[in-house]
């Protein structure tokens, strides 16, 4: 790799670091508006709860993206909006099925198996280019699964395929797919500003819609937007949790392999137990909830050392099968 090349991957995967770092801070945020809205919307369905945490911060996202766009929106090319909507019915596919999927398995599986796709991807690639992308890639996978079972506190035992195994499989599908989308060389021209508006707007849609059709009454669509804590969250998920890392993973994913950004963003679930020591004891005074600091534990230690060093012995140097793989597969 030529040292211009070199110097736009590490810039790449600086970048895509900052993106899991946006993301991590959603873990404390969206357990603290879910406590907020048990306060607020008492006896309100928990799909309504859940797509009035999502549908806001996605909504005012495009609201923001289209202002900063301005005219140039009417330069939406079709490329764009086919990949920027596809991406946005991934990423929508993919929230619905593991929230539903958490209603009848563990927490610690549903975190484990959304993951897979850090051993999806280089498999999908093999098949798709008919060549191996390297040992160092499979151990690089196995170990971020090992990694988000110690961090997650996974147990075989509690692993029963029933309806929440599949489901939380299946959305690890859907965000495979949108990780590949963003990926495919016949969209490399394509500007991340447009991309990012349309997946945004894309889920705004589908979130708002089940918003809205949950709601319980029109009460419950006002009441939240009187409360400043509620306003505070929404905020921070919209500026960092959804600016700020969709429009880095849109601008740099493409920089490196599929196969890289899957094990980098399994890094996501390692920042959020991080803000989780500390960020819940800021939320419950600001507003008025119960939430306690996590501790950090062992797992939190090994677990995040498993998945840290995978990331970093794929790093070490460059695999040119990989990239050939990739190539092969079109992506």
């Amino acid at each position: 790799m030529p040292p211009t090349n070199r110097a736009l991957h590490r810039q790449a995967i600086l970048m895509l670091l900052l993106a899991n770092v946006f993301w991590g801070v959603s873990f404390p945020v969206v357990k603290a508006m879910t406590l907020l809205h048990g306060q607020l919307l008492a006896g309100a369905g928990a799909w309504y709860t859940i797509s009035l945490t999502v549908a806001p911060r996605f909504l005012l996202a495009a609201a923001v993206l289209l202002l900063w766009q301005g005219r140039r929106v009417l330069t939406l090319t079709r490329g764009e909006l086919t990949q920027g909507g596809v991406m946005g019915l991934f990423a929508a596919g993919g929230m619905l099925l593991q929230t539903d999927g958490l209603r009848f398995t563990p927490a610690s599986t549903s975190a484990f198996l959304t993951q897979f796709y850090a051993i999806l991807i280089p498999v999908y690639v093999a098949v798709r280019g008919r060549r191996n992308p390297g040992g160092r890639v499979w151990l690089s996978s196995a170990l971020v699964l090992v990694g988000v079972a110690v961090l997650g506190r996974f147990s075989w035992s509690d692993l029963g395929f029933g309806r929440g195994e599949w489901e939380t499989l299946a959305a690890s599908l859907f965000f495979m797919g949108q990780i590949l989308w963003l990926e495919k060389h016949e969209y490399a021209a394509n500007r991340p500003g447009m991309i990012t508006l349309v997946v945004c707007a894309t889920i705004a849609l589908i979130f708002g819609t089940l918003m809205l059709a949950t709601a319980p009454g029109t009460a419950a669509l006002v009441t939240p937007w009187t409360s400043t804590p509620w306003l505070g969250f929404t905020l921070i998920l919209t500026v960092f949790c959804t600016l700020g890392s969709f429009s880095l993973m849109n601008a740099w994913q493409p920089k490196i392999t599929a196969t890289e950004a899957g094990l980098i963003y399994c890094l996501e679930p390692i920042f959020g137990s991080l803000m989780a020591l500390c960020l819940p004891a800021l939320f419950s005074v600001w507003a008025a909830i119960n939430y306690a600091n996590e501790q950090a534990t062992w797992n939190l230690l090994v677990g995040g050392g498993f998945i840290t060093f995978a990331n970093v012995l794929i790093q070490l140097r460059p695999s040119p099968q990989l990239e050939q793989a990739e190539a092969r597969a079109n992506l």
